[in-house]
């Protein structure tokens, strides 16, 4: 199979590829194949021997979506074990001062979705009683706090934290799950939302005005030119005057959207808000995709580190599709940005599986080379291949 999808990418990459008529990469047969290529490469491959906060549990948001989409056991199995292996309990802390309650919760998407799929207790009672913990900070004993990172707000949040919530309301039926998320969202929404743009800033320290104090690790060295950064740094304005509004940051707030909307009832008072927000944000990102398909890492200024990049290119992938899958986004509208963006991701797989041009650990935009992964970016793919393979099976990309 390796030798076949080898082959296959290297025509489909030397190859003029006129986007949208390439149906190959459409087939559900091809798209169940590639995302077994990359899970066998981050299996293969893993980011260290264990992890059990947002990295890893990016990572098997993907690979339990696989599950949904195909039905392949193996991904449910893979997840399973994966719990096990941290005897299905969430982290207390981070490792670091400062850290956010609402990251320590991203693996608890999988352990509920394994719940789901075969009902048994263990499987969440450490979920619960996390969140009542009063050593850690929580809903409860921080109502106001427990989602920030570094004392901010910041928009990773809306993946991290929310969806576990949204998924122990549909298991639960206690409406507490659902108001913790109300107050995480909105808050943050509110402080990081751009009206005039319809997208988030990463965190305040991005947004133009901002002057309170950055914390020295933030602030560039002299000795490092602009556009050699490989990490992130802050500033409000780019060299072409327009703002920082981040890629994968707006990634992680649509995919976080999609996965709440997947789990909040319809009738549910918020229901229709986090809707508009979701439909605004996708308008918004179709007239910021670039000719080649992918996002650029800033979205307001396509020659700010301009090239292109995996990780939030996937995540508007997997959010865009998920839309069309559930009726919220018009096909017509939607399928020829996601058919473009799709083969653009799979350009960025190489024949061992690895998904590169993925940007690293940050919070800004900043320089990205072909071989930057992570294991986050095997998941964030993943997620994009769930959705394209759910479109194959209604019959919606033909």
């Amino acid at each position: 199979m390796k030798n076949k999808l080898f082959l296959f990418l290297t025509l489909f990459l030397t190859s003029a590829v006129v986007f949208g008529q390439n149906k190959e990469v459409l087939t559900k047969k091809f798209i169940a194949s590639i995302g077994k290529e990359v899970n066998d490469y981050r299996q293969e491959n893993p980011w260290k021997e264990k992890d059990d906060n947002w990295i890893r549990g990016t990572y098997y948001t993907g690979v339990m979506s696989m599950y949904h989409a195909t039905g392949d056991k193996g991904y449910l199995n893979q997840s399973e074990a994966f719990c096990k292996s941290i005897n299905w309990t969430l982290p207390s802390k981070l490792g670091y001062e400062g850290a956010s309650g609402a990251n320590l919760l991203t693996c608890g998407q999988t352990m509920l979705e394994c719940y789901m799929a075969e009902k048994e207790n263990y499987k969440i009672i450490n979920v619960l009683t996390h969140l009542e913990n009063p050593e850690i900070l929580n809903p409860v004993s921080s109502p106001l706090k427990w989602y920030y990172e570094s004392g901010m707000r910041y928009v990773d949040g809306i993946f991290t934290g929310p969806p576990t919530l949204a998924m122990l309301y549909k298991i639960t039926g206690d409406d507490k799950y659902l108001q913790w998320m109300d107050t995480m969202v909105w808050d943050i929404y509110g402080a990081l939302y751009d009206n005039e743009e319809g997208l988030f800033y990463r965190d305040i320290k991005f947004k133009s005005g901002y002057s309170g104090k950055v914390p020295e690790s933030w602030i560039r060295p002299d000795s490092i030119k602009f556009q050699d950064a490989r990490r992130s740094y802050v500033y409000q304005k780019t060299t072409n005057g327009k703002k920082v509004i981040w890629s994968r940051g707006n990634g992680w707030a649509i995919a976080g959207l999609a996965r709440i909307l997947k789990y909040l009832p319809v009738k549910h008072a918020s229901f229709e808000r986090y809707k508009a927000v979701f439909i605004k944000m996708a308008e918004e990102l179709k007239l910021r995709q670039q000719e080649n398909g992918f996002w650029y890492p800033n979205l307001e200024d396509d020659k700010d580190f301009g090239y292109k990049e995996s990780s939030g290119t996937g995540f508007f992938t997997y959010g865009l599709a998920w839309g069309v899958n559930n009726g919220i986004l018009s096909q017509e509208e939607y399928i020829p940005v996601i058919q473009k963006s799709w083969e653009a991701l799979v350009s960025t797989v190489d024949e061992k599986g690895k998904v590169k041009w993925g940007q690293l650990v940050g919070g800004s935009p900043y320089k990205i080379l072909e071989e930057d992964s992570h294991e986050y970016v095997s998941g964030i793919f993943l997620l994009a291949a769930s959705e394209m393979y759910k479109l194959n099976q209604q019959d919606i990309i033909y």
